[in-house]
């Protein structure tokens, strides 16, 4: 029996290190003439993270982690004879339920018939044989379903939009263009597991009555455009794609579009006029994509997240999925954990788990001994989350309440060390680089709050200037023409509410608590801990540090550049920093 070793570099998510990893190990596998007997195949996510390189066989299940190569030939071996490696052997323990991510891991993604073999195609096969369009909109209004894409829209009642308006043809588009800082959970479910989504968008086109779907998935992604590359040509071998599916009346195709590389393309308008050789600029609304899409016909665009959810609603049922999460907030979501914490990765749990659980149930704290200080949930449209609200439950509702938004699920930690006006300057900053320019309360309004900010950690800021932060906020969470303006003031928010002092502190007393704003940073040597060795003297890339060995060094203020150079190589600990 053949083996499957799904590899995952989880130590360097953002990195692919797994590329060079994978070579190596299908190298040791040739060299034992094992390639009709173990698969290796790489994975996003698998489980577990910061472990170093993790390897899991299957269906044995053995894991391993912290995987060097000089590892590889000996779980070869161990593949080989059925006796896991116990060296780097461990048991995974999860805190998740993982409905989305369910055969990321588990699956072989580039193999039609593995995903088969673990109820794939089942729903699709069930809802051609005995569901009309209307029952499989009923089913996912029944369960509760929204939007994972940020918005939290209701998924039935979408198609159920999209359904109704009469056209000669209609479109079904899957969002794949996640441009979040730090987020990957569309990567992680398109690279492990493409057959899902694919089978969600045959699903929701026979629901809405379309014949054609689209993917529109980031350029930087080529492991996962590659992986939806090969799921179609093999579906459409299979006729799981094209005339006549599975017998039925019902034809649909698909084909791939790559992303443009613009952050405001994930803006369903900017995103069609995209798909359509335009420049991505958003459009008012209405009329709605729903009605007056793609080509100027109906379109539904669901992002990858929410239609992975569907064929495993629809083959368990939607009184199953409704009972899972909260009252308002079905099913699960994922999130990409990062940031300053112990085990950063793809973490999928029930709506309204804590934030607690997640930060510090799964993935372990702080790094380094630190204290986490808050999260950032939504990406650059989101805000933060101070540690004494970590009980607040992730779910729409909740994380709005507290100036936030789940967005796609995006989830930063910060520790003590990190400043939050400097925070939220570089998500204004982020969004100020992506805004697409059309409207002015985002071209404008995002400029000058940038310009506030700056002023305020260059320690030049007032009291009026942050009152001017807010009102230019407001004005722009009311006036910009699409989600990227009128949400981009959120960090900024969010900020000023919960950590106010913060700000006061750069204002009032030109200080930076975090020590982080450069300009506001001051290094002194103490001179009655210092040893006279001279360590800061060469580190110093501007000669602002001078004296001997005999006489004791000083730092000159009005040369020093506040790189930090002589503070991280004081063993002593003799520079102070404030």
């Amino acid at each position: 029996m053949s083996r499957t070793v799904f590899i995952k570099d989880t130590g360097t998510a953002g990195k692919d290190r797994t590329r060079d990893f994978y070579g190596f190990f299908l190298g040791v596998i040739r060299e034992k003439g094992l390639e009709n007997e173990v698969i290796p195949v790489r994975v996003a996510d698998i489980g577990l993270y910061n472990q170093g390189v993790a390897v899991r066989v299957v269906p044995d299940n053995f894991v391993y982690t912290r995987v060097e190569e000089s590892d590889v030939s000996l779980i070869v071996d161990s593949i080989k004879t059925g006796e896991p490696y116990s060296a780097k052997q461990v048991k995974p323990v999860s805190k998740q339920l993982r409905i989305v991510l369910r055969n990321c891991g588990v699956v072989d993604p580039e193999s039609l018939e593995d995903y088969i073999a673990h109820d794939g195609f089942a729903a699709l096969a069930k809802v051609l044989e005995s569901y009309t369009p209307e029952k499989v909109i009923q089913e996912m209004k029944a369960s509760g379903l929204r939007g994972r894409g940020g918005a939290g829209f209701p998924t039935g009642m979408k198609w159920e939009f999209t359904r109704k308006p009469r056209s000669d043809q209609k479109y079904i588009v899957c969002n794949g263009d996640e441009g979040d800082p730090g987020a990957y959970m569309d990567r992680g479910v398109l690279e492990g597991d493409p057959y899902s989504v694919i089978e969600g968008m045959i699903i929701g086109g026979y629901a809405i009555g379309a014949s054609k779907g689209l993917f529109y998935i980031r350029a930087e992604y080529p492991v996962a455009i590659e992986r939806i590359e090969k799921a179609i040509r093999r579906c459409h071998e299979t006729g799981l794609l094209g005339n006549n599916i599975l017998g039925s009346s019902f034809s649909f195709d698909l084909e791939i579009r790559l992303g443009a590389g613009a952050f405001v393309c994930g803006e369903e308008t900017a995103l069609i006029a995209s798909i359509e050789g335009k420049r991505g600029y958003p459009s008012p609304r209405p009329p709605f994509p729903s009605v007056k899409g793609l080509w100027g016909r109906p379109t539904c665009i669901n992002n990858v997240e929410t239609l992975a959810n569907v064929p495993v609603i629809l083959h368990k049922g939607a009184d199953w999925f409704s009972k899972i999460g909260t009252e308002t907030s079905k099913g699960t979501k994922v999130f990409a954990v990062t940031g300053k914490v112990k085990n950063s990765g793809l973490v999928e749990v029930p709506m309204g788990t804590t934030v607690e659980d997640i930060v510090y149930g799964i993935c372990g704290g702080a790094m380094r001994g630190k204290q986490v200080k808050a999260i950032q949930t939504g990406g650059p449209s989101g805000g933060v989350i101070p540690k004494e609200y970590f009980g607040t439950k992730v779910d729409y509702e909740s994380l709005q309440k507290m100036g936030s938004i789940m967005g796609s699920g995006g989830m930063i930690v910060m520790d003590e060390d990190d400043c939050m006006v400097d925070i939220a300057k570089f998500y204004l900053g982020f969004c100020v680089d992506e805004s697409c320019g059309k409207c002015a309360p985002c071209r404008i309004g995002g400029t000058q709050m940038l310009k506030l900010l700056t002023k305020v950690t260059d320690g030049q800021g007032t009291q009026k200037d942050l009152a001017r932060l807010e009102q230019i906020s407001h004005a722009m969470q009311k006036a910009s023409l699409c989600g990227l303006g009128q949400t981009a003031p959120n960090p900024v928010l969010s900020t000023l509410h919960y950590y106010r002092a913060e700000y006061d502190a750069h204002v009032n007393e030109k200080k930076c608590p975090a020590c982080k704003c450069a300009k506001l940073i001051r290094f002194v040597i103490v001179q009655n801990k210092c040893v006279k060795c001279g360590m800061c003297f060469k580190a110093c890339p501007v000669n602002a540090i001078s004296g001997s060995r005999e006489s004791g060094y000083l730092i000159d203020q009005t040369k020093c550049i506040r790189c930090g150079q002589c503070f991280e190589v004081c063993k002593p600990k003799a520079i102070s920093r404030s």
